[in-house]
């Protein structure tokens, strides 16, 4: 077998429609476009989001602001929960998942002050607060950036 013996499956193509060939083919006349009107001519139709000349939706609503295309979402991780991991652990990105502290990594995982740490943790991540930092160093723990 080569490439010159490939065929298509038996149903994966069909005839293009012949338009204009007359009455009895039953595409015939108008060709399927019905009688007169815009939709009708040649080059005619409305572009996406035209409504006849009423103020279309995209305009009427209000805007405000900016958003950046180009902003990082990092999932936010406390301190209060990385309590549940055994002292002198590696808390690495397997493990957020495995517990439930992070559903999806969108841009890396953050970890932030909120509450205290006891236990000496070793902790990976993209992206620590200063204070989270501190406090984890102070706990006895190491801090990893990612």
């Amino acid at each position: 077998m080569d490439l010159s013996n490939l065929k298509p499956v038996p149903g994966a193509t069909k005839n293009r429609k012949r338009l204009g060939r007359g009455h009895g083919s039953g595409t015939g006349k108008q060709s399927g476009k019905g009688h007169k009107g815009q939709n009708s001519r040649s080059g005619g139709g409305v572009k996406p989001g035209f409504e006849g000349g009423q103020m279309p939706l995209q305009r009427r609503i209000p805007k405000r602001g900016f958003v950046s295309r180009n902003k990082k979402i990092y999932s936010l991780v406390n301190l209060r929960d990385l309590e549940i991991f055994a002292d002198g652990s590696v808390v690495d990105l397997e493990q957020y998942g495995k517990t439930g502290l992070v559903g999806r990594i969108r841009d890396g995982i953050k970890i932030l002050a909120d509450g205290e740490i006891s236990k000496a943790l070793t902790v990976q991540a993209h992206k620590f607060s200063k204070s989270a930092a501190a406090k984890i160093e102070a706990a006895g723990g190491k801090v990893e950036v990612l």
